[in-house]
């Protein structure tokens, strides 16, 4: 039995704690939270213990730490947990800065503790689905990977100010299942972007509406769409074309009813958002990674995929400044 301790008991942070509730091996001992009110709440729900979040790394009877904190607090975090001889989970991005991430890579490293960030997208019943299809080769040679990314409407602009930028906050999954799509690292980023959706968002300093094409040596490509506005749901679909063929993943919907009319052919509209859209993922993800601490068997993605994700959201970010593109090392 993995015994986790839960830092952070915000939103993600009970989603995990759900998702590790239907799992037979595992089993949330300990919680924190700098609100005190968010980690009773979810100490009630789960019969954890609440601690504070040093105590809670330190704690012998905690295996495994998941990390749902604010960015700005897991590298501190992560050096802690790692040192303590815990395994992580820890929600994307790692940190903001990829030299911050660098740090948290050598004392991982240093200590040998199990790491996986938290891209859940990977798996995601569809869209593992359509990877494991491309491995198998039902498409052939990949050569070019499309990505539609729509959230139903922009957070707060004070989350905006701190968020480090669509690049980095909303793309950042996008990026990473370019990498895991294409089956290769990308080595140019192309960007564009706006504020079309709210004035607001481009006072403080971001964008709203964004596209963004990645390259790779051997010449594939992957297009990213971007928008903080869809008004028919949460969009979320993926098509990779290849030499054999195409395969693609479209929006889950609230319900598969179809009515025809004089009118014509209606749907429902995509579910909502992100917690019932990926509500699988979450639970496969967190699924994963018991079953590979209990088999002793590596991460994936690992910190390093944190950290390549980050450095293609940096280089787009510097794509739109610069009105370039930005080649990769």
């Amino acid at each position: 039995m993995l015994s986790i301790g839960l830092l952070g008991c915000g939103r993600i942070g009970q989603v995990h704690a759900r998702s590790i509730g239907q799992i037979d091996g595992a089993r949330v001992v300990a919680v924190a939270d700098a609100f005190p009110e968010a980690a009773q709440a979810l100490a009630a729900q789960t019969g954890a213990q609440v601690m504070d979040s040093q105590a809670l790394i330190d704690s012998a009877g905690v295996d495994a730490v998941v990390i749902g904190t604010p960015t700005d607090t897991h590298y501190d975090l992560i050096h802690a947990a790692a040192r303590a001889g815990k395994a992580i989970f820890c929600e994307k991005p790692v940190d903001m800065s990829a030299d911050r991430i660098r740090d948290c890579i050598k004392v991982v490293e240093t200590s040998g503790v199990p790491f996986m960030t938290a891209f859940n997208r990977r798996f995601d019943p569809n869209f593992a689905n359509v990877q494991a299809r491309i491995a198998a080769g039902e498409i052939g040679a990949v050569e070019i990977v499309t990505i539609q990314s729509r959230d139903p409407s922009p957070p707060p602009i004070s989350y905006i100010k701190s968020s480090g930028g669509l690049f980095r906050d909303m793309m950042i999954h996008d990026l990473d299942m370019a990498r895991f799509l294409l089956g290769e690292e990308p080595i140019t980023v192309y960007a564009v972007g706006s504020a079309l959706v709210d004035p607001e968002i481009g006072h403080a300093g971001d964008v709203d509406t964004a596209a963004v094409t990645l390259t790779t040596a051997s010449g594939k490509i992957c297009q990213i769409s971007n928008s903080r506005r869809a008004t028919y749901g949460y969009d979320q679909r993926i098509e990779v074309h290849g030499a054999k063929g195409m395969i693609r993943a479209e929006n889950v919907l609230e319900n598969t009813v179809e009515i025809a009319s004089d009118a014509g052919f209606r749907k429902a509209p995509a579910q909502h958002f992100f917690l019932e859209r990926y509500e699988a993922a979450y639970r496969a993800e967190m699924q994963y990674f018991v079953r590979c601490i209990a088999e002793d068997t590596p991460l994936r993605p690992n910190i390093a995929d944190g950290l390549r994700a980050q450095l293609l959201a940096d280089a787009a970010a510097s794509s739109l400044a610069q009105g370039t593109r930005i080649p990769l090392d």
